[in-house]
């Protein structure tokens, strides 16, 4: 198992604590696997994985379904304990090894060099410290492994940008989990030191109305092979 040795710091506590918020996500993401197509855009993150693979920010597991039979295990990182407790439950439903442990991506407990891939989901918009997750993926990522991302953030006009920001320096992380709106993923793992590979601006949903939480992107970066 790549779980770090007991000495270098043991959780006392979880890193994320948002029950109320997690209850909320847990029955809303659930209901857009289909009315929002969710179930299609996961399958199409990890589609041709294979290997070991650590996930961040599991949350309830929907991902689980979707990971390819070449993938040999998946270590599913999620630090909120009510999300974790029904990931676990969605591990054992999944045709691959999951094992589900807590931890913050800021601090990843698994050795480095560990995983020939990692995949983050509607994740960088709420971790505390994005550049510290990413330096945390490339640490445990070998070299050339593969970051699959779908993550929302800033997009729009003028007016959505405004609209973005005033929800991020008000009301929106503490009503969501700490999620922000208008952070920008794709220049996030650009500076993080990741070759950018193909990836997707999208719309979610796709129709009807735009609103701050629409704008996503779809994507594949690497950990640079020196």
């Amino acid at each position: 198992m790549p779980l770090r040795p007991a000495d270098s710091g043991k959780l006392t506590r979880d890193p994320v604590h948002h029950p109320l918020f997690a209850r909320y996500y847990a029955r809303i993401s659930v209901t857009a696997e289909t009315r929002l197509g969710m179930g299609g855009v996961r399958g199409r993150l990890l589609a041709g994985l294979s290997g070991r693979v650590i996930e961040i920010g599991a949350g309830n597991g929907l991902n689980f379904a979707h990971y390819p039979s070449a993938v040999s295990e998946v270590v599913a990182i999620e630090p909120e304990r009510l999300l974790r407790q029904l990931a676990v439950e969605a591990a054992l439903r999944s045709d691959v090894p999951v094992d589900v442990v807590p931890g913050a991506a800021e601090a990843l407990p698994v050795k480095s060099e560990a995983f020939d891939a990692a995949v983050v989901s509607l994740v960088l918009c709420s971790v505390r410290d994005v550049p510290r997750a990413l330096a945390e993926l490339r640490r445990v990522l070998r070299p050339g492994g593969t970051l699959r991302f779908f993550e929302h953030g800033k997009g729009g006009g003028r007016a959505m940008a405004f609209t973005q920001h005033g929800l991020d320096r008000t009301v929106w992380p503490r009503l969501n989990g700490g999620c922000h709106l208008a952070r920008d993923p794709i220049a996030a793992v650009r500076d993080a030191g990741f070759e950018l590979g193909p990836y997707r601006r999208m719309l979610m949903p796709e129709k009807g109305p735009r609103l701050p939480t629409s704008y996503c992107v779809l994507g594949t970066a690497w950990r640079p092979d020196s």
